[in-house]
């Protein structure tokens, strides 16, 4: 079996923590392990479990490859896709992948956004699944509904299950988002569940239902991974043959249409966490309701989500609130209002502004930086390289550099010169000078750079060499 984790939600509605170039299957929200780290650790355990398949897009690509080095998965294959599709083109081409990969195999295909409190009984499920993917069906898992959720899509599954399948019903229709009361009826029918987007089957089965509902998806998406380049971990599937495959979820494409499909009832501490009070909902708390963390000090406040991530946060006298302190941001909303936050996002949008896109730290293949501080000629940041990464042989055409190097060791190229700068040691990189930053130590490399000069952007860089493919 192997697993398909869907890497591309951009997860707008946690904004200040969420953000367009680090979304919420990387943040650490629940745990101290990112979301998509946990999605693959609740697998630990099940036999006979192949590498994974992880889809994301190009810009997240890095963080991938470093969540999963840092649960030591090596071995994983990373597909990008070019421009998003949504889920069925993302899980036609891991099958496609997949069935170049191994003699036809059962994929488990999994959000990397979603948290699973009941490990036991989801792994249960995977079990139970397993038997129906083998005989050629198509399972998705249904959350078994506790609430009249209007959020979520429903469900409907046959009265009794299917014969010599332990806890398999067919399926009988997919509802869209319900109103309220239809919501109600749904629930107390008990006929009923929440679709989850998880599945799994058979990579031929799920290949032949495309064939014949979505015959032009598939071929694109044939077309994309043959054509599909190795860029180092990486699979790089071909941009002009995805780009032009048509958009869909996998649920109106396969799904809905296919007489094969069934689901496994699933009740094991699901959420999709799509929103802060979803957060709340599956965090510890205090006896007074409050779900902290960070440094948080509270006084006669209740029900409340706090995450202080950089300073002390102090809440005093309120009830039923959501507080996001960040680096650059702070969210201060009332629990009740807070899918509101979607219009702040998209005024964020339409004012081009940096925040909705990135956080004051920002993660690239080689390390990270955290811009400090920053004027309308100066900008300060604080960077970090791993052992062994080297940035871009690079030039700027409209500043200049001053590295002071705070721990660690740097090989710097500095015009035609290459020499050592340790700890307490400094180097100045003129406007117009080619240079490079390596970290040949074993220990991380910590440096303040301070940029001087008419335009600070960071697409004022002309790279002449980069070890990580980038242009």
């Amino acid at each position: 079996m192997i697993p398909v984790i869907l890497s591309g939600g951009s997860g707008t509605r946690l904004w200040p923590l969420s953000r367009a170039k680090k979304p919420k299957q990387f943040l650490s929200l629940v745990n101290e392990k990112s979301m998509l780290q946990n999605t693959l650790l609740r697998l630990k355990g099940i036999e006979q479990l192949a590498p994974p398949i992880v889809v994301c897009n190009e810009d997240h690509r890095f963080m991938v490859a470093e969540q999963l080095r840092e649960l030591n998965i090596n071995d994983a294959c990373i597909m990008l896709e070019p421009v998003g599709r949504n889920t069925a083109p993302a899980i036609a081409i891991a099958a496609i992948q997949a069935m170049q990969e191994k003699q036809d195999p059962v994929l488990l295909v999994l959000a990397a956004d979603h948290v699973i409190q009941d490990i036991p009984a989801f792994q249960q499920a995977v079990a139970e699944a397993h038997v129906a993917a083998e005989a050629g069906k198509l399972v998705t898992f249904g959350i078994v509904p506790v609430s009249a959720h209007t959020g979520y899509g429903y469900i409907r599954r046959s009265k009794q299950n299917i014969a010599d399948m332990i806890n398999t019903f067919q399926v009988t229709e997919f509802k869209e988002k319900p109103d309220k009361s239809t919501a109600e009826h749904y629930l107390a029918s008990g006929e009923y569940c929440w679709n989850s987007g998880m599945f799994m089957f058979k990579a031929s089965s799920l290949l032949a239902e495309l064939e014949k509902f979505a015959p032009d998806m598939l071929k694109a998406c044939r077309l994309a991974v043959n054509a599909a380049a190795q860029d180092l971990d990486f699979v790089r599937v071909d941009k002009d043959a995805f780009s032009a495959c048509p958009a869909d979820s996998l649920d109106y494409a396969v799904l809905e249409k296919s007489d094969n499909t069934v689901m496994i009832p699933l009740n094991a501490g699901w959420s999709d966490v799509g929103s802060y009070d979803a957060l709340w909902d599956v965090m510890a708390k205090d006896a007074q309701g409050n779900a902290c963390r960070g440094d948080v000090m509270l006084e006669s406040t209740r029900n409340s989500y706090i995450n202080a991530e950089e300073k002390l946060v102090a809440v005093i006298g309120l009830d039923n609130v959501i507080v996001v302190e960040t680096k650059d941001a702070v969210l201060v909303a009332d629990k009740n209002n807070i899918q509101q936050v979607k219009n702040i996002v998209q005024r964020l949008q339409s004012y081009g502004r940096t925040e909705v896109d990135l956080h004051r730290e920002v993660f690239r293949p080689w390390g990270k930086y955290d811009s400090v501080d920053q004027g309308s000629r100066y900008q300060v940041k604080h960077i970090t390289v791993k052992p062994g990464a080297k940035l871009s042989v690079q030039k700027h055409h409209h500043r200049a550099e001053h590295w002071v190097v705070v721990s660690g060791t740097a090989l710097v190229r500095n015009g035609d010169k290459e020499f050592m700068v340790t700890e307490n040691e400094s180097t100045f990189i003129p406007i117009g000078v080619v240079h490079s930053l390596e970290n040949p130590g074993k220990i991380p490399l910590e440096l303040i750079e301070v940029q001087s000069g008419s335009y600070l952007g960071e697409d004022d860089i002309v790279r002449f060499a980069d070890k990580y493919g980038r242009g």
